[in-house]
C-alpha cells in the first residue's frame, strides 16, 4: 500500500467542499431543516468532488459483500478506508456528519461505478418511479 495516501497533504479534504452542508447540519440542531435541503446539498458536494451524486448510481450495482462492508463501517474504519482511497473525512470539529454517504461514493468510485451509462440507467429508474406514482403525468428533467 502506498504511504502517500496517509500524507494529509495528499488527501482530498471533502470538508473543503462540504462547508455549506456542515452549516446546514449545525442549523438543524437549532431549527427544523427539510431533509430534501440536506440531500440536495450532500449531492452538490458529491458533484463537486466526484462529478456524480448518489442519484447517479443504483444501489443494486454494489455486491452483497460491498453492502456488508458499508453496513459494518464505523467512524474509525471509515476514516481509514477513505484515507486509503485518497480522501479525508474530517473537518475542524471532527468526523463529517455524512461520512457514511461519502464512503458510499468512494466505494462506487473504487468499483468503477461512476459512469455515464450507470448515471443514465439510474436517472431513468428515478423517472420511472415518479411516473408510476398516482397523479403524476410527466417528469421534467434538466439535462
Amino acid at each position: 500500500m502506498s504511504t502517500i495516501a496517509f500524507d494529509p497533504f495528499a488527501l482530498t479534504r471533502i470538508a473543503d467542499f462540504a462547508r455549506s452542508l456542515s452549516r446546514l447540519h449545525k442549523a438543524a440542531r437549532r431549527r427544523a431543516i427539510d431533509d430534501d435541503e440536506i440531500d440536495r446539498e450532500f449531492n452538490a458536494v458529491c458533484q463537486s468532488v466526484w462529478g456524480y451524486s448518489t442519484d447517479d448510481i443504483s444501489d443494486e450495482l454494489f455486491s452483497p459483500k460491498d453492502h456488508a462492508f458499508l453496513d459494518g463501517l464505523d467512524e474509525a474504519h471509515a476514516r481509514l478506508f477513505a484515507a486509503e482511497a485518497g480522501y479525508d473525512l474530517v473537518d475542524d470539529e471532527g468526523m463529517l456528519t455524512d461520512w457514511w454517504g461519502f464512503c458510499w461514493m468512494i466505494l462506487a468510485e473504487k468499483r468503477g461505478l461512476l459512469t455515464l451509462e450507470n448515471r443514465a440507467a439510474a436517472r431513468a429508474a428515478i423517472e420511472d418511479r415518479y411516473l408510476a406514482a398516482p397523479n403524476v403525468i410527466g417528469v421534467i428533467v434538466g439535462r
